[in-house]
Formats: C-alpha cells, sequence, structure tokens
C-alpha cells in the first residue's frame, strides 16, 4: 500500500500537509523501517550540547521535539489500532503542548530517547504487518474528523519528516 493509494475522505485536509510529505516510492511499511533509520540517525548526529537548544524563548528543545514524535506516535498508532479493529466510537483530539512538560525529555538522554523512539516504533511496525487492505481501509473518528487507518499510519510518517526538516532548518 503507497500514500498515492490515499483518498481525500480518509483524513482532515489539516494532514494533508503531512501527507503530501510522505513518498510514493515505498510501501506503508518500508516508509515507516525507512524512517526508522533515518530518525535514528539524524538525532545519533546532535552534538550532545546542542540536544536541549532552542532557536528561540518558549519553543521546544531537540530533545522535546524528538519526545514529540515519539509521542504523536504512540497517538496515531492507537488511532491505527482502533480504527483497523472496526472501531465506530469517535476518539478524542490531544494537546501536543500539554504533553511535552510531563515528558521531562531534557531529563532523559538522547539514547533513553532513541530507545523509547524505536520501540514504539517497532509495535507500530507489527501492528502494520498484523492488519489487511480492509483494516487499513476502515474510517473511523478522530477529533471530530474522519480518518481511516492507513491514514493515521501516513500521517505518521509525514509528521515524522516534517519535524526532521524543522529541526534542520531551525536549530542546526
Amino acid at each position: 500500500m503507497k500514500v498515492s493509494e490515499l483518498s481525500t475522505l480518509e483524513f482532515n485536509p489539516f494532514y494533508a500537509t503531512y501527507i503530501n510529505k510522505v513518498s510514493n516510492e515505498s510501501t506503508l511499511i518500508e516508509a515507516f523501517k525507512k524512517g526508522q533509520v533515518q530518525v535514528v540517525n539524524f538525532f545519533k548526529s546532535i552534538p550532545e550540547d546542542k540536544l536541549e537548544y532552542r532557536y528561540q524563548p518558549g519553543k521546544w528543545s531537540i530533545k522535546e521535539v524528538f519526545q514529540h514524535i515519539i509521542d504523536n506516535e504512540r497517538v496515531f498508532m492507537y488511532r491505527c489500532f482502533r480504527m483497523a479493529r472496526l472501531d465506530k466510537t469517535p476518539l478524542a483530539g490531544y494537546e501536543q503542548n500539554d504533553y511535552i512538560d510531563p515528558s521531562h525529555a531534557n531529563n532523559k538522554s538522547i539514547n533513553d530517547l532513541i530507545e523509547e523512539y524505536q520501540s514504539v516504533r517497532h509495535s507500530f511496525i507489527l501492528l502494520l504487518k498484523s492488519l489487511n487492505d480492509s483494516d487499513l481501509k476502515f474510517i473511523g473518528n478522530a477529533s471530530g474528523n474522519a480518518m481511516s487507518s492507513r491514514a493515521a499510519a501516513f500521517i505518521t510518517i509525514g509528521h515524522e519528516i516534517h519535524h526532521l526538516e524543522v529541526l534542520k532548518e531551525r536549530y542546526l
């Protein structure tokens, strides 16, 4: 399954920014595996003294951005799971800024964050491997909008790409 197979009816137009960042060259699972390698290599390459850098007061540090990527993946994996199980219960949104302070990201080592990320990513890949096309096409409701299981997965990949671009542009 490739991103080009998504219909715009499967997600809120807000998420098109993320979905449009996903290459149509890879299947969903290939994109997750490729993204994992890119993310781990990227964060390993950042000097230790830059990890708590903020490009502006009030903005997240590099570690906090990484934690946000991890937290967002957890939320979207849960959405993907619920929808793939044909759950029609509307899923609440989440306020990403409320998650940063309680995450204590700046108190974690980069190796701890990488381990956490790899664990979450591995779990998402295993979930995706367990789903068939019908499961992935089911459209549920998240934050008051239609969202398919596969859209939740593709959004996760595009969201990660987006934040790596922001980090490269504004932080490094």
